[in-house]
Order: structure tokens, then C-alpha cells, then sequence
């Protein structure tokens, strides 16, 4: 038994002591937990304000005060403690009520299985441990947050007050450059003027840093030689004469610790009185922070989404027990109501399970599984699931289809792709409408379009449609997660292809997307959720 478990308070209360005798003796032959029993559910009260519980354990029917209401006032004292509901074969119905109520983990049935009581116990107890820990990093993270917030708003006085100095100084050169020199050494960013063939002229203290260089190892060698990015694209490259840019995935490789620094650079022109553009002025942030607050709050939701789905799959399951007639009859409103809480549920659990596979793809956890299979049958597959909704709507479904095109790609996903897009043509194509699947090839890709006669798309709109959360456009709001087309995008991206999108309004749109016909296996290593590099 470690440590951990040593540390965990447990707290057991029913009326009956022959029941909380018994558990004490469970507890103490096959664990190491601290245990405390009690018979009547206002003493436990009591002792809950003063000593914090992680599990709570109670019985359902007492005198004075039943087990469901005695838990709820427990939560309210003890918020993060763990709730466990000891019930009789007839009260299942209430602890199932009670379990969306005040949030019950587990109810079971006397007489218990000591295995299964021990193993629920064990959850439990770990389901505190990690609500205690997301509250931990939470603080962190609010902590971080608060930290950088200071900082900009530092950066940004000590900014305003030199600049004043220099406005007041302006008749004095030699004094403007050594206050100019001054912000420009004691800065937090890296700052280095270039030239337009990208070579170095001067760098500031915080620059070196970064690369864990000398002056005399980076004075007059070329600025791209210091980044790196995913497609090695140089960063002079991106350099426009005509406006100042932000450059973002980008990373600089420090020397002198071998790390790689995420950075962002800001770059402009330096206009000379003639108006020609000689050099540019950079000035390089380290995004280590940002970087580190994102990955916090991205683990915080895909812990929390993962925890949700036991309750989900639980209520889901005890919703179709009701339905079958397993747990006796019901009469047509009732099955009705029962139903709308299903689809409820069913619509959730689709939602966490969307936000894990998002999850998955953003932190490289997620690899594809590619194998050769023929493309038309799987885009008829597809059109087989929707065709009853189609046909009902009276829209026209037509396939300009290739036959026996091999590819190698990873099925299962290319299906989640197809569905979506053929979804989302199906909800916005009006009755009597068309919808047309168009698929194209050549020496290297395949092309797969789906296009619509709907209400089309606005141009503004377009560049939002692939982003995580998109809710419809500024015509029409969708009710959807705002996760397909984001999601169909990674996977797209991740078999080395691309999507994107055409649209009029009131003609309908055009959603294409391509893959290599033939490639090698490729690891997906995380989609990159950032704006494309230049601005």
C-alpha cells in the first residue's frame, strides 16, 4: 500500500451498525484507508466541517435524514469528496435520480459484493485524487496567467515612461541613442536589425541568449540561419517591404543547451528619408509560457472530457434498460420523455468523444492506420447511411465517380471525413435540392469534392469554417460542436493532403479536399492550431 493510500479518508454512515461494522472490517482486513463510521447522518455532518473526507459513504434509508439528502448536504461541506449510494434492489430508481441530481459516482445494491465494493472504493478514491489535482493545475495556471498579465502591463509602462524620456531628450542625439541603446539592451525580447538579403547588423543582449551564441558568432551571418520550423521554410522569405508582419512556428535552436525556444517575431521596415527600405528591425518574444499555459488548459479538458464519459455511458445504459423493458413498461409519454433523455445524452457523449479525438490529434497521440482499399466503394458506403434522409427530403444525390480507385490511406478516418461533409451538405441543401459527389484523379492525388445547392457560404466566412468551434457562419448560426470540418482538416493534413472550400451565396458550396494516392507511412506528430506564419 503506498503512501497515497495511506492519506485517504473515508466516511461511512447508516442507521444500522451491524452494516457499518462490517465495512469497518472490510476496510480493515483489505486496505490501509482512514476510516471513520457513523450511525446517525447529523453526526457525520458534523464531523465532515471539521475533517474533509475524499469518499463518502452512505446508506439510503435512515431516520431522519434518507441517504440522497444527506449527500447533498455532504457535497456542499466537502465539494470534491467522492459519493457512494448503498441501496435496496427497490430503490434503484432513486439512485439513478440521484446520480444526475447531486452527482453520485456509484450506487450499489445490498447485499455488495465485497470485490466490486473494494474496486468502486479504489475509483473512487482516484476520481478525488484527479479532481484535486485539475484543481491544482487550474491555480497554476491562473497563477501563470496573473504573472504574465504583470508582466505585459510592466513591459508596457517601462515602455511608455522611456519613451516619454525620449520625446523630452529629442534635442539631445548623443543622449536619444544612449537611452535608445539602453531599452534596446535591458529589453526582455530578443531585437537584431537585418539587412534585405537577410544578413545580421546588430543584435541586443536577450538575442544572444536565445542562441546561446557571441557577438561574434551571429554578427553578419544570415538571419534564417537561426530558425527552424516544420516545412524549413527561410524566415527571410517572409519579409514584405510594404508592412510590418508577425511570424509565428518558429524555433530557435540555443547552442548552448541543445533546446529548441518557440518564439514569435515581429518584424518592419526601416524607411529612410529617400523612402528606400535598407534593413528591418525584429524583435523575437520567447513563447515558452504561452506555450506551457496552452498544453495545462489542453490537459485539463481532455482529462475532464475523459472523466465524463463513465456517468455518460452509464446513464445511456440505464436509459435503454428503461426503454427495452427490462426495468417493466411504460406507458407512450413516458418512453417518449425517456427517448428525448437518451438522444441527450447520446448527443453529449458524441461531443466528448469529438473533443478527445481533437485531443488526440493536437498532442501526437493519435496515429493513422493506412492500408490499401478502393475509394468508390467507401464514398457509395457512405452515401448508402444517408440515403433514407435524402430520399426523404427529396434531394438529388448523383456520384461522378471513378471506379477501382486503389488508394493508401487510413480508412475509418477518410469515412469520419466523407460523413461530415456529406452531413453538413445534407442540412443546408433545401427540399428538391442536389447534392453532387465529384472525385478526381491524377499521377499523385485523388480529389474528392462534395458540392450542394444550399444557401452558400459568405466570402468573409470562409477562412473561419476550419477552425476548432466554427459555429455556422454570419448568416446562419449552426447547432452542431463546431469540431467536424476542424477535425475532417487535421486528418486531411495528416495524410499529407489539404481542404479547403468554394462558395457562392445562394448558389450553394463546394467542399474539396485531396490525398496522395500512393505514400509512404507517415506518423502523424500533432496538428499545429496556430495562424499561418506570416499575418
Amino acid at each position: 500500500m503506498s503512501e497515497f493510500d495511506k492519506l485517504k479518508n473515508i466516511v461511512i454512515v447508516d442507521d444500522e451498525s451491524i452494516v457499518t461494522s462490517s465495512l469497518r472490517n472490510l476496510l480493515v482486513l483489505e486496505t490501509e484507508y482512514n476510516h471513520s463510521e457513523f450511525n446517525s447522518p447529523l453526526e457525520a455532518l458534523e464531523y465532515l466541517k471539521i475533517q474533509p473526507a475524499d469518499l463518502i459513504i452512505s446508506d439510503f434509508l435512515m431516520p431522519g435524514m434518507n441517504g440522497i439528502n444527506f449527500l447533498r448536504e455532504a457535497k456542499k461541506i466537502n465539494p470534491g469528496a467522492t459519493l457512494i449510494l448503498l441501496t435496496g434492489y427497490a430503490d434503484k430508481e432513486s439512485a439513478i435520480k440521484a446520480i444526475n441530481e447531486i452527482g453520485i459516482f456509484r450506487y450499489i445494491e445490498k447485499p455488495w459484493d465485497n470485490t466490486d465494493l473494494l474496486l468502486s472504493i479504489k475509483t473512487g478514491l482516484e476520481r478525488s485524487h484527479l479532481i484535486e489535482t485539475l484543481e491544482q493545475k487550474i491555480d497554476e495556471l491562473s497563477k501563470a496567467k496573473h504573472k504574465l498579465e504583470n508582466y505585459n502591463v510592466e513591459l508596457e509602462n517601462i515602455v511608455k515612461e522611456r519613451t516619454k524620456e525620449l520625446l523630452k531628450s529629442n534635442t539631445d542625439l548623443e543622449s536619444i541613442n544612449r537611452k535608445l541603446s539602453g531599452i534596446i539592451n535591458h529589453c526582455a525580447d530578443g531585437i537584431v536589425t537585418v539587412s534585405k538579403k537577410g544578413i545580421i547588423s546588430q543584435i541586443n543582449p536577450v538575442f544572444k541568449f536565445l542562441c546561446g551564441m557571441t557577438d561574434f558568432d551571429i554578427l553578419k551571418n544570415n538571419f534564417s540561419d537561426y530558425f527552424i520550423d516544420e516545412i524549413n521554410e527561410p524566415i527571410c522569405s517572409k519579409f514584405n517591404p510594404e508592412k510590418d508582419i508577425l511570424i509565428r512556428n518558429y524555433k530557435i535552436l540555443n547552442k548552448k543547451t541543445g533546446k529548441q525556444i518557440p518564439v514569435e517575431i515581429s518584424y518592419a521596415p526601416i524607411t529612410q528619408e529617400n523612402s528606400a527600405i535598407e534593413q528591418y528591425v525584429c524583435v523575437i518574444r520567447n513563447t515558452t509560457l504561452q506555450h506551457e499555459m496552452d498544453r495545462l488548459r489542453d490537459d485539463f479538458i481532455a482529462t475532464l472530457t475523459h472523466d465524463l464519459r463513465t456517468p455518460l455511458l452509464a446513464a445511456i445504459q440505464t436509459l435503454r434498460f428503461f426503454l427495452d423493458g427490462t426495468l417493466g413498461q411504460f406507458d407512450e409519454r413516458q418512453s417518449k420523455l425517456l427517448e428525448t433523455m437518451l438522444n441527450s445524452n447520446q448527443d453529449m457523449l458524441g461531443l466528448v468523444n469529438a473533443l478527445l479525438e481533437v485531443y488526440k490529434y493536437e498532442s501526437g497521440q493519435l496515429v493513422l492506420f493506412r492500408d490499401n482499399f478502393n475509394l468508390s466503394e467507401l464514398i457509395h458506403q457512405c452515401c448508402s447511411e444517408i440515403k433514407s434522409l435524402i430520399e426523404k427530403k427529396l434531394i438529388t444525390l448523383s456520384i461522378n465517380n471513378q471506379d477501382n480507385i486503389e488508394i493508401y490511406a487510413d480508412k475509418q478516418e477518410l469515412r469520419r471525413v466523407l460523413t461530415n461533409l456529406l452531413g453538413n451538405a445534407f442540412n443546408y441543401t433545401p427540399e428538391n435540392g442536389k447534392i453532387s459527389i465529384i472525385v478526381e484523379s491524377d499521377k499523385e492525388f485523388i480529389t474528392v469534392s462534395v458540392e450542394d445547392t444550399g444557401m452558400g457560404i459568405p466570402q468573409e466566412d470562409i477562412p473561419k469554417m476550419f477552425n476548432r468551434f466554427s459555429q455556422g457562419t454570419s448568416r446562419k448560426r449552426s447547432t452542431g460542436t463546431g469540431l467536424g470540418l476542424y477535425l475532417s482538416r487535421q486528418i486531411i493534413e495528416a495524410h499529407g493532403g489539404k481542404i479547403w472550400l468554394e462558395s457562392t451565396v445562394e448558389k450553394g458550396s463546394k467542399f474539396s479536399f485531396n490525398i496522395p494516392i500512393n505514400s509512404e507511412i507517415i506518423n502523424f506528430t500533432g496538428f499545429n492550431n496556430k495562424s499561418s506564419n506570416s499575418c
